[in-house]
């Protein structure tokens, strides 16, 4: 498992589920979720926070569980959160170019997610293995 990588995914997702949750247009205008006057609709902001909130708060568990099963667990709600996402966007955002969109960045990050759950650890200098058997 490569940690740094989960916990910088883990980072990203948390802080970029909090700036939706405070600004929905954020997510709203790439998913083509906006009024023709560029406006986010009220019923479309209620929507969205709890979306982002849900990014928010399994990124944090992501950047900061304790290694181990507690991160594996975090990881895998993290790539069923985003392959789900583009699961459902995929098939429901009205406009087919956002569809894309949302399916090319969900799976992007989804990937990055698989890749650090099932790479292998990094190996460590002799210094660190040898402070580490100590």
């Amino acid at each position: 498992m490569r940690v740094g990588l989960l916990r910088t995914v883990g980072a990203a997702t948390a802080l970029y589920g909090v700036a939706v949750t405070v600004a929905p247009v954020l997510l709203a205008r790439p998913s083509g979720l906006v009024e023709a006057d560029g406006r986010v609709a009220e019923g479309t902001r209620v929507s969205l926070r709890p979306l982002a909130w849900r990014d928010a708060a399994s990124g944090a568990a992501l950047a900061l569980v304790p290694e181990g099963p507690a991160l594996r667990t975090a990881a895998l709600l993290r790539i069923a959160a985003d392959f789900g996402d583009a699961l459902l966007l995929g098939a429901t955002l009205p406009d087919p170019s956002a569809r894309r969109k949302a399916v090319a960045v969900s799976v992007g990050w989804g990937a990055l997610s698989v890749a650090g759950l099932l790479a292998p650890a990094r190996a460590t200098s002799g210094v660190g293995r040898a402070r580490r058997l100590a």
